[in-house]
């Protein structure tokens, strides 16, 4: 049985004066501020829808790359991962980019960079975005 994730928002206002917030119902964070400034000027204090996809994807991946760190026998695993969501107002979300730096016992490079390519293609928020956002992927041993 799959578990059910959920986010909610509340908004008050028009588009681009108006603000909201979001909240995770796990309780993990929130309430998060939001509004339309977040995602087309500057963040000052305030999220973004692009910015808390960024977070997923990034957490996401990690998961989905120490899994196959793991399978292929690597010990002592640490990753970190940075997703970027670039937003263009009228057009959406133009392009995610995951920078990984890590590292991994028992795992050479090369294994390394091709684990860490499938957890790109495969992880279930790329998934999610696959075919509709381009993610590019800038992985290397830390």
């Amino acid at each position: 049985m799959g578990l059910d994730s959920t986010g909610r928002a509340h908004w008050e206002g028009d588009l681009t004066g108006g603000s909201g917030t979001t909240t995770l119902d796990s309780g993990a964070a929130g309430p998060m501020q939001v509004s339309w400034k977040a995602r087309s000027e500057a963040h000052d204090g305030f999220t973004s829808p692009e910015e808390l996809i960024a977070a997923a994807h990034a957490a996401c991946y990690c998961m989905a790359f120490s899994g196959r760190l793991g399978k292929a026998g690597g010990s002592n695993i640490v990753i970190d991962a940075v997703a970027t969501a670039t937003f263009v107002p009228g057009e959406g979300i133009t392009a995610m980019t995951l920078t990984v730096r890590g590292s991994a016992g028992g795992v050479g490079e090369e294994e390394f960079l091709s684990l860490a390519e499938d957890a790109k293609e495969n992880c279930p928020v790329s998934q999610a975005l696959a075919g509709n956002v381009p993610i590019t992927l800038d992985a290397a041993v830390a």
